[in-house]
């Protein structure tokens, strides 16, 4: 299945990118169960922190242990959107409790969302509503650098100028 939506494509340091896709890519997980049996073969200590996340043109969910780079995670392609993926487990069954859009190699915008929670919904398992930490990236127009906006403040970190207020992230 592919989806339509914006792709994000990798902005990320180029040492990073995997120089054979096929090898690194992220766990894909098509149903409840392949979140049971991947989760279980993590153990404890891993499943108390998040893990990378990236969905796939292919509306697919991949993952990673979380200091895995999300380019690896997506076997060095585009994605629908990138970020960090937390876990509970309750009444038998494993639920997303934490989901953010952080991915300095990616950028994903607040819109990534949708697909997330569509492949999360195909596959049966249960989540919030909208990422739990929004992460607001942007590029400065004068020294091109990304960054990340807190408290809605739009200026570069690195040279001070104003940001766009609308996404503006491309390679």
């Amino acid at each position: 299945m592919t989806t339509t939506g914006r792709r994000y494509s990798y902005v990320g340091p180029p040492e990073s990118r995997p120089t054979d896709p096929k090898h690194g890519s992220g766990h894909a997980v098509r149903s409840a169960t392949d979140l049971d049996a991947w989760l279980v073969e993590r153990g404890t200590a891993e499943c108390a922190e998040p893990f990378t996340f990236v969905i796939t043109p292919d509306a697919l969910l991949r993952l990673a242990p979380r200091r895995s780079e999300h380019v690896v995670c997506a076997g060095g392609g585009e994605v629908l959107a990138a970020g960090e993926m937390g876990f509970r487990h309750a009444s038998g069954r494993w639920a997303v409790e934490e989901v953010t859009n952080q991915s300095a190699g990616y950028c994903p915008d607040l819109d990534s969302w949708h697909p997330v929670a569509a492949a999360l919904d195909r596959a049966g398992i249960g989540r919030p509503d909208g990422f739990t930490h929004e992460v607001v990236f942007r590029r400065c127009e004068r020294c091109r650098e990304c960054s990340v906006v807190r408290e809605g403040d739009f200026v570069c970190v690195f040279c001070g100028s104003d940001l766009p207020t609308v996404w503006n992230i491309t390679s």
